[in-house]
């Protein structure tokens, strides 16, 4: 799950923002000032993830799609795209006498 940041941030009350408005800023303040640990954000994958009861604001690392997921009590919203890194490629170029390889 996400460390939640230290802050005496005031709780919703009344009609001048509503409960899951203020659950959200407060989860995209965890995200933009790196108040979670990806070392202990729960990790599902997409089967695990349908079949978990989670609480709307929960945010996961899904292993299948390789995304990052917040849950907004009905699904579960991509916060990141998935990318793919070259891992183990290698190729040799040349340009006159100078040869570069990589591997």
């Amino acid at each position: 799950m996400s460390k939640l940041l230290n802050t005496r941030l005031p709780l919703a009350s009344g009609n001048q923002v509503t409960p899951d408005l203020f659950n959200r800023l407060v989860r995209i303040l965890e995200l933009n000032l790196g108040g979670f640990d990806p070392t202990i954000t729960l990790q599902l994958s997409t089967a695990e993830r349908d079949q978990a009861k989670l609480e709307a604001g929960t945010l996961i690392f899904n292993t299948t799609t390789e995304v990052l997921q917040v849950f907004d009590g009905t699904q579960f919203i991509d916060l990141t795209t998935h990318r793919t890194y070259l891992t183990g490629q290698s190729g040799t170029s040349s340009l006159g006498s100078v040869t570069v390889t990589t591997s």
